[in-house]
C-alpha cells in the first residue's frame, strides 16, 4: 500500500519551483540572478498598518478568534465592498481565510464533488487548475490565445458550459496576463450564465486597484446584482496594501457557501493569524493614499518592460490592463539555437537559457497554461528591471 495518495498524483510538478529552485541554488553558488519571477509588491507595508499589528499585540489581541474572521474585520469587509465594489453584504455573507488561496481552497472544497467541472480561462494563475485537482474536480481549461488578446469570450463560455459545469473562475486584472475585463464584457457573460441557473462563479478580483491607462476595474456582483447569490467575489490585502506575508484573504458569498467554508476551515487552519486580522482591519478603513505613488511607480515599470522586451526581436509583448506581469509570446524564437548548440523547442527551455545565459529568473508559460510565453513581475526596483531588460536582450541576440 502507498503512503502517498492517489488525489496527489493528480498534480502535476511546477514549473515555477523549477526554476525558482535553480535560481535560488545559482544563488547560493555566488551568480548575481535578478528574480522576477516573484509575484509580490516590492514596497513595504505601510507605516499605519503595522502601527496597528504592534498596537494589537500590545493589547494583547494574540488568542484564538471566531473561526473565520473577527466581527470587526468582517464589518470592515463590508463596508468596502459597499464603498468601493457597489455590492451590498452583511457579516454573514463574510469569510476571512489566511490568504487568497484559502478562500479558493476552502469554496471549491466545499462544493465540489468528484466529476464536477470548473471553468478556468487559460492562462490562469497556476493555483486555480492545481486547487480544482486537489478538490476532485475537473478543470476545463478554455484557451484564451495571444491572437484573441487572451481574453475568454461569451461564446466560448456559452460553448463549454456542461450539465456538470458548477463554476466558472474570473480574474480581473489577470495573473499571469494584466488583461482585466470591462464591465461591459462582464454584462456579456452575465447574459450567458442567466441561461444556466446551475453555474457559480468565483470572481477573483485581487488586483482591482492596479490598473492603468484608463482601466476601469469592475466586479461581475456589482455588474449583475441579480446574479450576486450565485458569485463568491474573492479579495485580499495582499497585493494592494503591500500585505503579502501577512496571509489576510476574505470574501463574501451566498451564506450556505461561506457556512461551509467556516466548516473547512475550522478542520484545517482554524483562525486567521490575530494580529494580522487588526492589520487587515486598519488597511481597509485606513488611508489609501500611498497606492497612487505605488501605482504610478508599477505604471512607469510596466512602460519601461514592455518597452524593452517588445524591440527584442522575436519577442512580441502586449500591454497589459492592470496587475504587475506581462506575458510576452516568444513564438518566434521557438526552433533558435543557443550558443552551447541547445535548440529552444518549449518556453520552458527559454526560460531555463535565460536563467543561465542571462541570470534573469522568468516563468515560463506551461505553468499558466499557454504557450509559448513567459511572465515577467515587473514588481521590482527600476535598477534592477532596467539590468533585467539588458540581460534579456542579450541572450536573445545571441539566439542563432
Amino acid at each position: 500500500m502507498s503512503l502517498i495518495s492517489d488525489r496527489l498524483s493528480r498534480l502535476a510538478p511546477s514549473p515555477t519551483v523549477e526554476i525558482s529552485g535553480m535560481a535560488l541554488d545559482m544563488k547560493r553558488a555566488g551568480r548575481d540572478i535578478i528574480g522576477l519571477s516573484a509575484g509580490e509588491p516590492d514596497f513595504d507595508t505601510p507605516l499605519h498598518i503595522k502601527e496597528a499589528a504592534q498596537q494589537a499585540m500590545a493589547d494583547g489581541k494574540t488568542k484564538y478568534t471566531q473561526v473565520d474572521g473577527i466581527p470587526e474585520l468582517k464589518e470592515a469587509i463590508v463596508r468596502k465592498f459597499a464603498r468601493e465594489n457597489g455590492i451590498e453584504t452583511s457579516v454573514d455573507a463574510v469569510s476571512v481565510g489566511s490568504g487568497g488561496k484559502q478562500i479558493l481552497f476552502n469554496a471549491l472544497l466545499a462544493t465540489l464533488n468528484p466529476g464536477d467541472e470548473v471553468l478556468i480561462p487559460t492562462p490562469y494563475w497556476v493555483s486555480f487548475k492545481g486547487i480544482v485537482d486537489l478538490a476532485e474536480g475537473v478543470p476545463v481549461c478554455l484557451p484564451c490565445p495571444f491572437a484573441a488578446g487572451m481574453k475568454l469570450t461569451p461564446a466560448q463560455l456559452d460553448a463549454a458550459i456542461t450539465k456538470r459545469t458548477k463554476w466558472l473562475i474570473l480574474n480581473s486584472p489577470s495573473n499571469p496576463t494584466g488583461v482585466g475585463y470591462s464591465a461591459d464584457e462582464l454584462a456579456a457573460f452575465a447574459d450567458i450564465l442567466r441561461q444556466h441557473p446551475a453555474v457559480h462563479v468565483i470572481s477573483d478580483d485581487i488586483y482591482e486597484h492596479l490598473c492603468y491607462d484608463g482601466f476601469k476595474f469592475a466586479t461581475l456582483a456589482a455588474v449583475a446584482p441579480d446574479l450576486q447569490d450565485r458569485i463568491l467575489t474573492a479579495n485580499g490585502v495582499s497585493k494592494s496594501f503591500c500585505m503579502t506575508g501577512w496571509r489576510i484573504g476574505y470574501c463574501t458569498g451566498p451564506v450556505p457557501l461561506i457556512k461551509a467554508m467556516a466548516k473547512i476551515q475550522s478542520q484545517s487552519t482554524s483562525n486567521p493569524n490575530s494580529i494580522a486580522q487588526y492589520a487587515a482591519l486598519a488597511a481597509l478603513d485606513g488611508p489609501m493614499d500611498f497606492m497612487w505613488s505605488n501605482l504610478a511607480a508599477f505604471d512607469r515599470r510596466r512602460k519601461m518592460v514592455v518597452a524593452a522586451l517588445d524591440a527584442i526581436d522575436g519577442i512580441d509583448c502586449p500591454m497589459p490592463d492592470g496587475a504587475f506581469y506581462v506575458y510576452p509570446s516568444i513564438e518566434a524564437l521557438i526552433g533558435k539555437r543557443t550558443p552551447e548548440g541547445m535548440i529552444i523547442e518549449t518556453d520552458k527551455d527559454f526560460a531555463q537559457y535565460i536563467l543561465q545565459a542571462g541570470e534573469v529568473a522568468i516563468v515560463p508559460g506551461v505553468a499558466f497554461g499557454l504557450e509559448p510565453h513567459f511572465r515577467v513581475s515587473y514588481a521590482a526596483s527600476d535598477e534592477m528591471l532596467d539590468a533585467a531588460m539588458t540581460r534579456i536582450r542579450t541572450a536573445v541576440e545571441a539566439l542563432e
